[in-house]
């Protein structure tokens, strides 16, 4: 499979060929950091390849101190970008960068000791297809 994926700015776009072992929603303090929101939605890999295809601005890494934690973004938008880890062994795309339509489905949710206390039930909150009004 082929994924084709972007900032936000569209000032960097890459490619992943290859197939993704795991999709996971992650609930640990560092995702819930670094997305703003109640989880990260990451899928992983140890076999597909990234090729990165433009590269009009800075492709910045963030490791907190003492964690196996890492974020890679772009240093104009700011938008979540894929990264290699464990010495390269391991590519981590964050969901919500590919342009590409997924036809996997989250494995699970991980680190749910961590869950926002405001993260229940949300299947039952009112849904608009657009800004409320």
């Amino acid at each position: 499979m082929e994924y084709f994926g972007s900032c936000l700015c569209k000032g960097i776009k890459f490619t992943v060929i290859g197939d993704f072992e795991s999709f996971y929603l992650c609930h640990c303090r560092y995702c819930r950091k670094d997305t703003g929101s109640a989880h990260a939605s990451n899928l992983f890999s140890t076999t597909a390849k990234l090729e990165w295809i433009k590269k009009e601005t800075e492709i910045r890494i963030f490791q907190p101190h003492k964690s196996n934690h890492v974020k890679a973004f772009c240093a104009n938008c700011g938008s979540a970008l894929p990264n290699l880890q464990m010495d390269g062994k391991l590519l981590v795309v964050p969901a919500g960068c590919l342009d590409t339509n997924l036809e996997i489905r989250p494995n699970a949710h991980i680190f749910i000791s961590n869950k926002a206390s405001w993260d229940e039930s949300l299947e039952k909150i009112n849904k608009f297809d657009r800004l409320p009004e």
